[in-house]
């Protein structure tokens, strides 16, 4: 058996060698506010210079006010507190299903066996090379990687850890998915192949106003100004992720504010042809109509569309115009194309897609923006040159 030793720390605590062989210091960390006894605590090591080392941090912790207790928290022990008390009922119904799905799914699997105190920046690193390895988007990577980080932080805050262990990794890099918004040939190719489809006025709407899927599946009448020419887009459609065909409303749009859009006057004319269509589907209907939120688009008994399906019937029309790559979304980045080549500053293009930051738009529509800026050049440069002729 090990040869006991106990002796005086320098710095203060007292090292001893422990009957497992192990080393140990304890020291004393302050006084109990309600009985006025000692309050110590413990760090071990394979060697007395290990223990040494790690006592003379500790002291010195204290000293600097820096100093955390041992925490024997697991790491998918704290991704479950960090949900339930600081983003339940303070998040999207949608982005708690996505959190609880990246922790579950990815975060748990590889690291949440490991104390909280313990993660270091190598097991998100391994983390996230494991999903790489694993053929998963650097965007998923990215996603775990900011649930990490929030709820690391939160862990920071509450005393239990003292650094973000994710600061020591490096996130793999997303290449940004190349933009084909429809070219000015295809546009018209494109309005010609919906007019025989249910959900063309659908397609159209988010062609002209430049609407997400969801916020155009989920828009009510009551958002629809016809006078003046404006919509109010606060909500949108979605399915929710735990399996099944749950839809529900979220109240507000991907930035967390509504906004309202004066698109072209088009818009409206495809708007009332489905107000037209409606109507007669409700007549039809009769008792069987049902449609309590007031959905500007629905199927013939008052119904939302399905998600899933507006996305394959869009597919099929794509492909018959040649386009079998196009989305549903690449809708929103024609508007956004026609609006800037149509000479729209970016800040109106921003305001009409609901991007939270002007920059954001910039930088997904750089390629338009340099030509509009090349056009502002060759404006500028022929203002200059007319001036050059009259003097």
């Amino acid at each position: 058996m090990a040869r006991k030793s106990t002796r005086n720390a320098q710095g203060g605590g007292t090292i001893r060698q422990r009957p497992d062989g192990r080393w140990e210091a304890r020291f004393t960390v302050g006084r109990d506010p309600g009985t006025g006894k000692q309050i110590q605590r413990s760090v071990y090591g394979s060697t007395q210079k290990e223990v040494r080392q790690k006592l003379a941090q500790a002291v010195a912790d204290l000293d600097s006010g820096i100093y955390q207790a041992p925490n024997k928290i697991k790491v998918s022990e704290w991704m479950q507190e960090w949900l339930t008390t600081f983003c339940e009922g303070k998040v999207k119904p949608l982005t708690m299903q996505t959190y609880s799905g990246l922790i579950r799914n990815h975060i748990n699997p590889a690291i949440g066996a490991v104390e909280l105190q313990a993660v270091k920046g190598t097991h998100i690193q391994k983390l996230y090379n494991s999903m790489i390895k694993a053929g998963l988007s650097g965007k998923l990577v990215q996603n775990v990687s900011a649930v990490l980080h929030k709820a690391f932080s939160v862990a920071i805050k509450q005393g239990i850890i003292r650094t973000n262990p994710c600061d020591g990794a490096e996130r793999p890099k997303v290449e940004r998915r190349e933009i084909k918004p429809l070219s000015d040939s295809e546009i018209p190719l494109f309005l010609a192949a919906i007019e025989d489809s249910p959900m063309r006025n659908a397609y159209a709407l988010c062609l002209f106003a430049g609407l997400r899927e969801g916020e155009c599946l989920g828009l009510s009448w009551k958002q629809v100004d016809f006078q003046r020419g404006r919509i109010t887009i606060s909500q949108q459609l979605q399915q929710k992720k735990t399996g099944g065909c749950e839809y529900f409303l979220s109240p507000t749009t991907k930035s967390g504010k509504p906004r309202t859009i004066e698109p072209p006057t088009i818009a409206f004319e495809y708007l009332r042809a489905e107000k037209r269509k409606q109507t007669e589907n409700r007549l039809k209907a009769g008792p069987a109509w049902n449609n309590q939120d007031d959905l500007v688009f629905t199927n013939e008994l008052g119904r939302h569309y399905v998600i899933l399906t507006f996305y394959k019937n869009f597919k099929k029309i794509a492909a018959s115009i040649g386009r079998p790559d196009a989305r549903p979304h690449d809708l929103r980045h024609t508007a956004a194309t026609v609006a800037i080549a149509s000479g729209a500053d970016i800040k109106s293009v921003q305001d009409l897609l609901g991007h939270a930051t002007a920059s954001f738009t910039l930088n997904v529509y750089a390629h338009i923006s340099e030509q509009m800026m090349k056009d502002t050049a060759a404006r500028m440069q022929s203002y200059y040159d007319n001036l050059a002729a009259k003097g």
